[in-house]
């Protein structure tokens, strides 16, 4: 009976949860089963029901994503990030729309999880932004269930997710600021253990590889790349790639003669 109680409570706690808003349907997994804890924990922020519930049956398919709550609102998101962890949060581009700060605080509450906007229409502009700003992919509200499922796996491995058009427009971006960027004199100075582990992203190295061809740890690694980002003014490892494409900074480095080369389509690794 002791445990018949438990299990009333647990499923009332969720459903008061569902109540709020907070939250969708919840995978009885969550509660700790060590089987689950290798799977994509997803959330689904989306104003619009029908949304939501299809792509819920989307990733119910696949044994290794699952769906841990659901969130109508922005608050409802930031709500549900405090009560469910996570590893990807697929948001509709229509919550942040004329927001300035819904991204750094979705990060700040969320470092380690990852952002996939869904947006309507694409827009030069706005797709440059979202992916300055630290979105890992930009999707299409139309994107197929068999692309969606590969575009969350992938950015679950800390890549990021980035079509042909986007890429161009990144690269465009850059390009306009190139008149002060390539002026010697606003160049920042680069040590060369920094050029190398550039020299190594560019190859799309992960850290554990990077620290081991350099000869040092996982945690020096990182703290080089926030190093990098700051000098170059950077997000991530795909921006930097991009500025080093732009900017050839490498062929000015003996041991690292190679030019970037960024495929557009491999997703590049974003993660710190």
């Amino acid at each position: 009976m002791s445990d018949e109680v438990a299990n009333g409570e647990a499923r009332n706690h969720q459903d008061d949860l569902a109540d709020d808003g907070h939250t969708g349907d919840v995978d009885e997994l969550e509660s700790g089963d060590p089987e689950a804890a290798g799977g994509i924990r997803v959330i689904l922020a989306d104003s619009q029901a029908i949304y939501r519930v299809g792509m819920r049956k989307v990733f119910a398919l696949e044994d290794d994503i699952r769906v841990v709550a659901q969130a109508e609102t922005l608050e409802n998101l930031y709500a549900a990030l405090q009560h469910f962890p996570t590893d990807v949060v697929l948001l509709e581009g229509h919550l942040i729309a004329g927001t300035v700060d819904a991204i750094p605080e979705f990060m700040r509450r969320a470092p380690d999880a990852k952002l996939i906007v869904q947006i309507s229409s694409s827009d030069e502009g706005n797709t440059v932004e979202l992916f300055r700003r630290g979105v890992r992919g930009v999707v299409p509200r139309s994107i197929s269930p068999e692309l969606l499922v590969r575009c969350v796996r992938k950015i679950a491995a800390g890549e990021t997710w980035i079509d042909n058009q986007s890429i161009s427009w990144v690269i465009d971006a850059y390009r306009e600021q190139a008149a002060t960027l390539t002026n010697p004199r606003s160049q920042p100075r680069l040590s060369d253990k920094e050029l190398a582990i550039i020299a190594c992203i560019t190859r799309g190295m992960r850290n554990k590889e990077i620290a081991y061809q350099i000869g040092t740890t996982e945690q020096v690694v990182k703290n080089y790349l926030r190093k990098i980002y700051d000098k170059l003014g950077v997000a991530d490892r795909l921006e930097l790639a991009l500025y080093c494409l732009h900017h050839k900074i490498l062929q000015t480095h003996p041991s690292s003669s190679e030019t970037p080369f960024v495929d557009p389509g491999i997703p590049l690794r974003a993660k710190l």
